[in-house]
């Protein structure tokens, strides 16, 4: 799930064949650096984090056809540069590929958003020439992975860090996301220890999970009970920090 752009609603009506977008953010200036782009959002998830506040593309259909998508991305060229895939999870869908060619070959630059569960669907992506940009959810630490995605696969996840660690044609950020009742300052500490060793010398993005009476969350946690301690995390961690 993007760190900045929510989605709200559809655009366009369900499609009768293939609908596998929940929505279309038609503008945004912060989710792909340094591009005026839309987001689409692909529904379906292959985790089911608590302090997701967006259940209804996690559990819920696409309403959102592929020619929609195309015929809104037509109208917009010359005005958009680029096009971010995010969710739920973009590689959960399996014509994501065949999309982006297309999307490509319309002269859109492309940013996946992801959790990295697919790490074939990641390099086939890398290999195949078909991004500009990755961003990268590192959920937590693999002590507490199943604990916050609901999922045990840690294993696939870091294949896909250790997979962009390792290729530099491609700029890619890691963030996650904080929830106090889930996550200590000093998992956050040694998730950007992991990174050091693995090779990443980006930012790492720590981001505040929202959540309370008034935005519900999937796991239907309770507002955040506390803030993180910047001055420490900055003080101890190995890598730059960048604090959403």
């Amino acid at each position: 799930m993007t760190a900045y752009e929510q989605p709200h609603g559809g655009h366009g009506v369900p499609h009768r064949k293939s609908a596998p977008f929940h929505a279309i953010t038609p503008f945004t200036m912060l989710d792909f650096p340094e591009h005026i782009a839309c987001i689409l959002w692909i529904a379906g998830c292959n985790m089911r984090c608590g302090y997701c506040h967006n259940p209804q593309i996690v559990l819920g259909k696409g309403t959102i056809g592929t020619e929609q998508a195309f015929d809104f991305l037509r109208s917009r060229k010359g005005l958009l540069e680029g096009v971010v895939f995010s969710g739920g999870e973009a590689t959960t869908w399996s014509g994501l590929a065949g999309f982006i060619r297309q999307v490509r070959a319309m002269g859109f630059a492309i940013k996946l958003d992801t959790n990295g569960l697919r790490p074939d669907v990641v390099e086939s992506l890398l290999c195949e020439g078909l991004l500009d940009r990755v961003a990268l959810d590192y959920k937590a630490p693999r002590s507490k992975f199943q604990k916050v995605t609901a999922t045990s696969a840690f294993s696939r996840f870091e294949r896909t860090l250790d997979l962009l660690c390792k290729q530099e044609r491609v700029p890619f950020e890691v963030r996650t996301t904080v929830h106090a009742d889930l996550l200590e300052e000093d998992d956050l500490l040694a998730m950007a220890s992991d990174l050091s060793r693995r090779g990443y010398r980006g930012q790492y993005a720590l981001q505040q999970a929202i959540s309370g009476p008034d935005r519900p969350t999937l796991g239907d946690l309770q507002a955040n009970p506390k803030s993180i301690n910047v001055a420490r995390l900055t003080a101890q961690s190995p890598l730059e920090l960048q604090f959403r």
